[in-house]
């Protein structure tokens, strides 16, 4: 785990959130909501001390946070990527345009480049349907990607 990870788990004041969400089971993905928030993911510490607060096993709170797609479980690369493997983006390509991106960075959806520059994610959907495929890197948007335009763009990110 990179330093800046450790620093970030260390100076969040689990105390606070926990004292936010009560002791209930029903608090469970709040609580893992609010950690991932702070943290990016949910490192395994964190799994441990939702689990102590709330008085159920890691594998519980492993149980319900590996349900969600939402929650992460490895810090997140400097750039995200996000594919949206939607039915108009599937249609126009966004299959190939995901195993272009899997190719090039060497992950597939789901993992983190070894390096920490890039993390790869697979989207049901961003609600771009007139943009097919669509690709999210970071905050920005792009539309009718093609495989060769999207490894131009990770060229530009490297």
């Amino acid at each position: 785990m990179a330093t800046t990870q450790r620093t970030k788990i260390a100076k969040l004041d689990m105390t606070e959130i926990f004292e936010n969400h009560g002791r209930s089971r029903d608090n469970l993905i709040p609580l893992l909501q609010e950690i991932q928030e702070h943290l990016d993911y949910l490192p395994p510490e964190a799994i441990s001390r939702v689990a102590d607060h709330l008085g159920l096993s890691e594998n519980d709170v492993y149980g319900v946070a590996t349900f969600y797609a939402q929650f992460r479980f490895h810090p997140p690369g400097r750039h995200r990527i996000k594919v949206c493997q939607g039915t108009a983006c599937h249609v126009r390509g966004g299959g190939m345009v995901l195993d272009a991106i899997s190719r090039k960075i060497g992950i597939v959806p789901g993992e983190t480049s070894p390096d920490g520059n890039f993390s790869l994610e697979r989207v049901a959907c961003f609600g771009s349907c007139a943009l097919p495929p669509v690709v999210v890197v970071d905050d920005t948007v792009y539309g009718r990607m093609t495989a060769r335009k999207t490894e131009k763009l990770i060229e530009g990110l490297e």
